[in-house]
């Protein structure tokens, strides 16, 4: 990969990193659900009137805004208001492991020895975190867990969905999103028009951030590297996102670095590295 790239792709895996640290500030702001709405309701006013869409393929938005908008991005939203940054970083990669699973289920794929130890190592790793301090309450655990089956059930329509831009795709199950977060915060939540006139720039910054630096930026520059370079070369990336988000969340929040961080945390890196890395055979030479 030409340096350029790389540092491209090395720029997008500190905007996702640092993401989780802007998130954990910002529902520090303002309620979580509230924060997710004008987050969705920015992304679809910068997106949508540039990127039209079929009306065919509404039915498929709508259904995706309830597993990637609703079920993925509240539930973040609302379980890193409960955990650490670090932590919320790392189990939601265990998205990785849940796709694969429901890829061998649906997709019939195989599941061969090295992801199998895969995938027990990441769950292994789920185990020691919700052993440690930096989960309050079993609910932040299952909210997080959540919100990565939310991203996996994503990942598996849309692998089989219409051929969509990303940014598109973006805009749209953002839109569709709006009503759906909207009426979760108006059930759970409260004194919305004092939550935004009591938040600061921390909070309000948050949620640009998440909508233009996270969602569209960083999206915009990953899809680009993927259609310069094989999949095999640019995912790898990602292992990098949870790492850097424990140390930002160290460094910037204060947030602990305990054995069960180290341990679980080591071992879904491990096993979603072992999902997702391709060993080729070192050919000889005669």
């Amino acid at each position: 990969m030409p340096l350029r790239d790389l540092l491209l792709g090395l720029a997008v895996i500190a905007i996702w990193a640092l993401n989780i640290i802007i998130i954990k500030v910002g529902v520090a702001e303002m309620p979580p659900l509230l924060m997710t709405t004008l987050r969705f309701l920015l992304v679809a006013a910068l997106l949508v009137p540039f990127h039209p869409v079929a009306r065919h393929q509404l039915p498929f938005l709508l259904l995706l805004s309830v597993t990637f908008g609703t079920l993925h991005f509240a539930l973040l939203f609302i379980g890193l208001g409960q955990a650490e940054a670090g932590t919320g970083a790392l189990l939601v990669q265990m998205g990785t492991p849940f796709a694969t699973l429901l890829a061998v289920f649906f997709l019939r794929e195989r599941l061969g020895p090295k992801r199998l130890i895969g995938l027990a190592l990441s769950f292994a790793g789920v185990v020691v975190l919700a052993g440690g301090p930096t989960l309050p309450s079993p609910l932040p655990l299952a909210l997080l867990l959540l919100s990565a089956l939310g991203w996996a059930v994503s990942q598996l329509l849309i692998k089989r969905g219409p051929n969509l831009a990303p940014l598109a795709l973006a805009g749209w199950v953002a839109l569709f999103a709006v009503p759906q977060v909207a009426l979760g915060s108006l059930l759970f939540e409260g004194d919305h028009l004092e939550a935004m006139r009591q938040a600061g720039w921390a909070g309000w910054g948050a949620v640009g951030y998440t909508a233009v630096m996270s969602s569209i930026v960083a999206y915009g520059l990953w899809y680009g590297l993927l259609h310069r370079h094989p999949v095999n070369r640019v995912v790898p990336m990602t292992l990098l996102v949870p790492v850097l988000a424990v140390l930002l969340g160290v460094l910037l929040l204060g947030d602990t670095l305990g054995i069960h961080k180290l341990a679980g945390g080591g071992l879904v890196v491990a096993g979603i590295g072992l999902i997702v890395l391709r060993f080729r055979p070192k050919r000889v030479e005669a």
